[in-house]
């Protein structure tokens, strides 16, 4: 059996909790306002009880153009330290709309090079395919 590198903590302490990720068929588009700030037809859907299910845009389909890096950061016990981005165009309301897990704990590898967006504080749009 395959050693785990970098196992997370969480999945340790409760074996039990079930993240599931897969691909989503369809097209995810992300806007502040009219403005396109990602789109793509290779995003990964992860579900996680009690939380609502959220899309995971692949980085190639992100205009980090339109994004600006922040300093604010947080752990997750089961994906890793999620690194934030503010959606320009957005303003205000933008602010640490975006997230990603650069360095994801082994479980949770297929979201490594993804970001994922706060829909409270921009318009995400998924069409399937």
């Amino acid at each position: 059996m395959d050693q785990i590198a970098n196992p997370a903590p969480g999945f340790q302490r409760n074996p039990d909790k079930v993240i599931a990720i897969e691909p989503y068929i369809g097209t995810v588009t992300v806007r502040a306002g009219d403005i396109v700030v990602a789109s793509s037809t290779k995003a990964r859907l992860l579900t996680e009880a009690p939380y609502p299910a959220v899309f995971y845009i692949p980085f190639a389909d992100i205009d980090f153009g339109k994004l600006g890096s922040t300093e604010h950061s947080t752990h997750c016990p089961y994906k890793g330290d999620a690194s934030y981005w503010s959606v320009l165009p957005a303003g205000e309301a933008g602010q640490n709309a975006m997230w990603a897990y650069e360095q994801p704990f082994d479980e949770m590898a297929e979201i490594r090079n993804h970001g994922a967006f706060y829909a409270s504080k921009v318009s995400i749009e998924a069409k399937p395919g």
